[in-house]
């Protein structure tokens, strides 16, 4: 065998190898799974159950200056997500106003306390309804949370809340606040409590 056969054999040979481990390269074993994830967000959700006509927390007729009125009501979260707090704001109007000489009843209805008993704190104390701002009913404002529940209203959980309502007696003359109605909306405004990391 000549030196050009020889040759031409070890390049055909060379090749071959070549095309053999080239081709070797896509032969492999595999394996594929998908995995379905998903996001489901909580619910927030809070409702106030209260002990009167309506399920108001108060509803009461036939009031007269010096009248106090207690009512007890619940503060229940039914979502399944944790509360931080619930900000209660305050409206009203008064229907009969145009015959009160510019004087508002507002000015003469005043919260003597709200009291959340789970928290063991005072969330309103001794104020007009004119004068009812924004207020976090279940904080805890005792020292250190010493006493009662954590702030917030856990999943699935209530608090219990008494309030006092009182038409003040000024000792002067309120007769133009006779045959007058107050209508007092209590908004409750739940908020989330902060994303955690999840497990």
């Amino acid at each position: 065998m000549n030196i050009k056969k020889k040759l031409g054999m070890g390049v055909a040979s060379a090749a071959l190898g070549l095309a053999l481990i080239g081709g070797g390269t896509y032969a492999y074993f595999s394996d594929t799974e998908v995995n379905a994830s998903s996001f489901a967000a909580g619910t927030l959700d809070i409702n106030v159950t209260g002990n009167d006509a309506a399920n108001a927390i108060i509803d009461v007729g036939n009031i007269k200056p010096g009248d106090k009125m207690t009512r007890t009501f619940k503060l229940n979260n039914i979502g399944s997500l944790d509360v931080s707090k619930v900000l209660l704001t305050s409206k009203y109007s008064v229907i009969g106003a145009e015959n009160n000489k510019g004087d508002d009843l507002g000015k003469h209805i005043k919260v003597k306390f709200l009291l959340n008993n789970d928290k063991v704190t005072t969330v309103i104390a001794d104020t007009t309804l004119d004068k009812l701002s924004t207020y976090d009913a279940v904080e805890n404002k005792n020292f250190l949370n010493l006493l009662g529940e954590k702030d917030g209203l856990k999943a699935g959980s209530s608090d219990t809340l008494t309030v006092m309502f009182e038409f003040v007696d000024n000792g002067q003359d309120q007769n133009h606040f006779q045959g007058d109605s107050l209508k007092l909306d209590w908004t409750f405004n739940a908020k989330q409590t902060a994303g955690n990391p999840l497990k």
